[in-house]
């Protein structure tokens, strides 16, 4: 969520009277079919993955989630549901909400995101909303904020409320400094409430009241709050004062035109997992809290080692506190732990206190910056000493995905390691990958494996090749040819085939990043055996 805080209200102000005046046109049908550019699609779906994917990774390595109980097994490719457009227009009709939620290609390409490529992530979000979204609703419904407004923490963070972005955006709804601190929350070397579930929902809520008394229109709201209001300010200048969000789509940051598509598409999955054969996993934080003010200075491990809490739970409830400290002194600070535990609490309020004070609250240690518990919760490790180095040629079809399961290291390592910015890998590429002296030799053949040995390894079967109506006999005993059907995308073709990934498709037919395909074009496939 970028935004300049200091014309915020200038801004507004200064174009409102061009928004009030603009008459919405209605372009969804024409976007669907407008066969917009692969290339424009394309890059928009890589601008909000990356960011979508960074806070994923560090959401994955927090403590609850690695202690998830996932419930439902991994499904094969060809028994994941799909569904018509038919079908998903009726569903999003039905969802009862005041948000004008549309539905188009570029949401059925978010949709296919979380129902299929993510779906282990989708189901830990699932469980995590059990905890965080009856606190988003309590509050939405105190500012009159639509509650489906609380999808917004699924785009902007992945529910993660120590996601911190390339921005400096940080927490569950992605303040900037500037305005979490226009907006009452403190920020400060022990203290960042951006990063408190309760507060920076509040914060969220007045944001978003705000923005909408300037559009009257919830979606541009959502894209405001990404972007700022500045942006689509302009956004709507350039579009002839138009104020339908598909209107001024192409003239929006590349992140935000991802941004709404993909709230769409979340909105929708939440409404319809149960249909796509999704469980909300179980994760480790109690849904049962409450909040308690603390009147003196205090240290979570104190709660912790008193009451038999587990410390990574206190954590987790409180992330607010960036060195597990409370400063509580001249002014009181919530605390929040399980339900179960409130009375013991009060029965052991002055142990808890006094408890290793000299220990927990020498004031030589508040500079210390612990490891697990800045602004990310996850710190790339750099190999030492006791590492072996181990090199992986990435073959066609590969991702970071495959790699790190097949080597049991995490993403935010393999980026790390090989230092690659985003997501995007190359066949050819040589990848650094280090392993602890005792285990390397089990990894050093995984270079040599086929994809399909590569999956059994780590307990994954390949699943056979679809059988596409369309296709006709492979010519020379070497490609298969397939025909464009209406609404493919590059994609949903290269899903449909082992080992195929969409670069492979672009490769073999000569297509650049910018090239289109159409309905009845001929594109050769090579599916990997």
């Amino acid at each position: 969520m970028r935004r300049n805080t200091n014309l915020l209200l200038s801004l507004t102000l200064l174009i409102f009277p061009v928004i009030a005046s603009a008459d919405p046109v209605k372009s969804d049908t024409l976007l669907l079919n407008s066969g917009d550019s692969l290339n424009i699609m394309m890059e928009d779906l890589d601008s909000i993955a990356s960011n979508f994917d960074n806070n994923l990774d560090s959401m994955l390595n927090l403590y609850y989630i690695k202690n998830a109980e996932t419930v439902s097994p991994p499904l094969l490719v060809e028994s994941i549901p799909d569904f018509p457009d038919s079908v998903y227009i009726k569903r999003i009709a039905s969802i009862p909400t005041v948000i004008n939620l549309s539905y188009n290609r570029i949401v059925k390409s978010y949709i296919d995101v979380y129902a299929k490529k993510k779906r282990g992530s989708v189901e830990v979000m699932l469980g995590l909303s059990e905890h965080y979204f009856p606190i988003f609703d309590e509050i939405f419904d105190y500012y009159d904020v639509p509650n489906e407004m609380k999808y917004m923490s699924i785009i902007e963070s992945a529910l993660n409320p120590r996601a911190y972005s390339r921005a400096r955006a940080v927490g569950l709804w992605q303040f900037m400094y500037g305005t979490g601190r226009i907006y009452g929350l403190e920020i400060n070397s022990l203290v960042d409430e951006r990063r408190d579930p309760i507060k920076s929902t509040h914060a969220a809520a007045r944001y978003s009241k705000h923005l909408y008394s300037i559009y009257k229109d919830w979606i541009l709201v959502i894209a405001a709050y990404n972007c700022g209001p500045g942006n689509v300010n302009k956004a709507i200048r350039r579009a002839g004062g138009k104020t339908n969000y598909w209107d001024i789509y192409y003239y929006l940051p590349r992140e935000t035109r991802g941004h709404v598509p993909a709230f769409i598409a979340a909105t929708y999955l939440m409404n319809y997992y149960k249909e796509h054969k999704l469980v909300p996993a179980k994760v480790d934080l109690p849904i049962q809290t409450d909040t308690l003010n603390i009147r003196n200075r205090m240290h979570l491990s104190q709660v912790s080692e008193v009451l038999g809490i587990p410390l990574k739970q206190l954590q987790d409830l409180n992330p607010q506190y960036l060195h597990n400290i409370i400063p509580a002194g001249e002014k009181q600070y919530s605390l929040c732990i399980p339900t179960d535990y409130i009375m013991s609490f009060i029965d052991n309020e002055d142990s808890i206190f006094t408890y290793k004070d000299s220990v927990y609250l020498d004031p030589a240690k508040y500079t210390v910056s612990p490891a697990s518990h800045s602004h990310t919760s996850y710190t790339p490790e750099a190999p030492g000493a006791d590492y072996t180095k181990l090199i992986y040629t990435v073959k066609s079809g590969d991702n970071l995905g495959f790699i790190s399961e097949w080597y049991s290291v995490s993403i935010s390592d393999l980026k790390y390691w090989n230092n690659i910015r985003r997501n995007m890998i190359r066949s050819g590429q040589k990848l650094a990958i280090y392993k602890k002296k005792g285990v390397a030799d089990k990894y050093k053949d995984i270079n040599n494996m086929s994809f399909a040995e590569k999956q059994a390894r780590i307990g994954k079967t390949v699943a056979a090749p679809v059988t596409v109506q369309n296709q006709t006999a492979p010519q020379s005993g070497e490609y298969i040819m397939y025909t464009v059907k209406s609404g493919d995308t590059l994609w949903d073709i290269a899903k449909k085939y082992p080992g195929v990934s969409d670069s492979d498709i672009m490769r073999l037919n000569n297509l650049s990043s910018s090239s289109k395909i159409h309905p009845g074009q001929q594109l050769k496939i090579k599916p990997k055996t």
